[in-house]
C-alpha cells in the first residue's frame, strides 16, 4: 500500500516488513515502548487496550509479537498521534487494531469490563513544561493525566481476571503498587530495569491481576543498554 508522508514524518521499523510512521516533529516512543510490549505474553483471544498510545507503538508492536490475540484498541488524547497511528494501521493491513482519540480518564462506559489485557507506557515525569513543547510535554509528564487516574480506569474497563500490564519510574513503584492494591490490581510479575549492570534500575514494570491473589513474582533486573532505540525486531 502506498502512503503519502505528512511535514515531518518518516516511516520507521516496527516489526519485520512492518512500518510504523513517526513524525520527527513530534513525541517519538523510545526503547520504554519495546520492553514493556515484551514484559507480557498475550493469550489467545485477548482483547487488549494500549492506553496513552501515542504513536500506538506499545499496542502495534503486541500485535506483531502476539498474533493470536484477539483484537487491540489504541487510546490516545493527541488527534495528531492517533491519526498517524491509524495510518499506520491502514498501511500495514491490521485488522484487528483500531484507533480511539480520547482522553484515557474519558474512555466511555461502553468499554467498562470490555478487556482482558491493558497495557499502558505512560507520562511518568512531573513538573511543568520547561523546554519542551505542549505535544511532546503531555506525553512524558503527568500535565493531563495521573498515574492514579490511569489505575482507576484501567480497573474499570478490565474484566475480572484480566491484566494490567505498566511501566514507571523505579522510584514510584511503591505509589505504583499502592495505587494498583486500592483498585483489587494485585502485581503478580514485577521487573526493574537498568541501563547496565550494577547500576540502580531507573524503570520498573509491573503485571497486575484484577481480582488476583497476593504474591508477587520479582523477576531479574532487565538491563537496557539500548535506552533511545527500538531494542531490534
Amino acid at each position: 500500500m502506498q502512503i503519502q508522508l505528512q511535514q515531518g514524518e518518516v516511516l520507521e521499523e516496527l516489526f519485520a516488513d512492518k512500518k510504523i510512521i513517526q513524525n520527527t516533529e513530534l513525541y517519538r516512543f523510545t526503547s520504554d515502548s519495546i520492553i514493556l510490549s515484551r514484559f507480557v505474553k498475550g493469550k489467545k483471544n485477548d482483547t487488549v487496550a494500549d492506553f496513552c498510545a501515542g504513536s500506538g507503538i506499545v499496542g502495534l508492536h503486541f500485535a506483531c509479537l502476539n498474533t493470536h490475540i484477539g483484537s487491540v484498541t489504541l487510546f490516545e488524547m493527541q488527534q495528531s498521534l492517533s491519526e498517524m497511528s491509524a495510518r499506520t494501521i491502514a498501511y500495514n493491513g491490521f485488522t484487528n487494531v483500531n484507533a480511539v482519540c480520547c482522553r484515557v480518564q474519558d474512555i466511555g462506559t461502553e468499554y467498562n469490563g470490555a478487556f482482558s489485557l491493558v497495557l499502558c507506557n505512560p507520562p511518568y515525569e512531573r513538573g511543568g513544561f520547561e523546554n519542551l513543547s505542549y505535544e511532546k510535554a503531555v506525553c512524558r509528564k503527568e500535565i493531563t493525566i495521573t498515574l492514579k487516574e490511569i489505575v482507576d480506569t484501567a480497573a474499570r474497563v478490565l474484566k475480572y481476571g484480566g491484566r494490567f500490564a505498566v511501566i514507571n519510574r523505579a522510584d514510584r513503584a511503591a505509589e505504583l503498587i499502592y495505587l494498583l492494591k486500592q483498585k483489587k490490581l494485585e502485581p503478580k510479575r514485577m521487573q526493574f530495569v537498568s541501563g547496565k549492570s550494577g547500576v540502580k534500575p531507573y524503570l520498573v514494570m509491573v503485571e497486575a491481576v484484577y481480582g488476583g491473589k497476593e504474591g508477587v513474582d520479582v523477576l531479574p533486573t532487565l538491563i537496557n543498554s539500548d535506552k533511545c532505540g527500538i531494542c531490534g525486531g
